[in-house]
């Protein structure tokens, strides 16, 4: 990914976040935790991009994981008990 993109993300997820803590009422705290998780999201992403952080595939969230298996050709595994 190009530097100018990357800018350019940037620039359209804060102007989309400006967007939202100017014209859509919520409470103070609400508006400071889509600000925190939005930034901690930000960070990761770029941490990731510049090769920081390492490939986040199989990242468990819960039961739930965030890749698809199906992506790597791999079969689900049945989770339930």
């Amino acid at each position: 990914m190009s530097l100018i993109n990357l800018v350019i993300i940037l620039i359209v997820v804060g102007v989309l976040l400006w967007l939202v803590n100017t014209y859509i009422p919520m409470d103070k705290k609400i508006k400071s935790i889509l600000n925190i998780v939005v930034v901690i999201a930000i960070v990761i992403w770029l941490l990731q991009a510049f090769g920081v952080l390492g490939a986040l595939d199989g990242i468990r969230v819960g039961s739930l994981m965030i890749a698809s298996p199906l992506l790597n050709n791999q079969q689900p595994k049945n989770t339930s008990v």
